[in-house]
């Protein structure tokens, strides 16, 4: 069933029409902020949260252990899963690289959505493995954050997000479709699309706007 709603998500449909139908069900804010961006635009980021929030540190020592968390979540990550990381827009660490998207990868996971930033980019570009993020920056979370909690309820960029929510990310942005409307969501945004290309095809035809938009109240 999850699977083929990313299927479905991927081959049909783009956040720019998922934002519309969202906003139709009354949910004005489930886009991130535009300062989180795909690593790469010709990759689509789709798939089901699992969330992990981290707080920031400022020393580590052997009863600290910041990766305790951050392993056991990734480690039971499933096929079609994100990981998503709120770091608070905590910039100064990067929670994500090479060899969490490696694991992620072997386990099928669908990709990585964070507030924070990612570090060995160029690597993971070639692994062709889905990211959003607020930017690069070289430095571990070691000395600098840990995660704290898994599967609660996380902001990042604005949204909050929880596990089991459907993340969908294209080169226009990432949306987030809270878990109880999913079906809803994507079926009607099908729809849309549909209605879409009817009115794609009147307006190269030479209808106005003001034509199509009567008939059909989409823009």
């Amino acid at each position: 069933m999850k699977k083929d709603i990313i299927e479905k998500c991927k081959n049909n449909l783009y956040s720019a029409v998922i934002a519309d139908t969202l906003d139709s069900f009354g949910y004005h804010k489930q886009a991130v902020y535009t300062t989180i961006h795909s690593l790469d635009s010709e990759l689509v980021l789709c798939g089901f949260a699992r969330t992990g929030t981290y707080m920031p540190i400022y020393h580590d020592d052997e009863n600290t252990n910041v990766y305790e968390y951050e392993i056991e979540l990734i480690d039971s990550l499933l096929e079609g899963d994100v990981c998503v990381l709120s770091c608070n827009n905590n910039t100064n660490i990067a929670p994500w690289g090479e060899l969490l998207s490696t694991r992620a990868q072997y386990l099928k996971a669908a990709g990585c959505l964070t507030d924070g930033c990612i570090r060995d980019s160029n690597a993971i570009k070639k692994m062709q493995f889905p990211i959003f993020s607020n930017g690069t920056n070289p430095v571990d979370t070691k000395f600098r954050g840990k995660m704290i909690m898994s599967d609660v309820p996380a902001e990042v960029g604005g949204v909050l997000v929880n596990s089991g929510d459907l993340i969908f990310g294209d080169q226009d942005g990432l949306v987030s479709i809270p878990s109880k409307i999913i079906n809803e969501v994507v079926e009607k945004s099908y729809h849309k699309v549909s209605q879409e290309n009817t009115v794609r095809k009147e307006l190269s035809e030479g209808k106005s706007l003001k034509e199509v938009f009567i008939k059909h109240g989409i823009l």
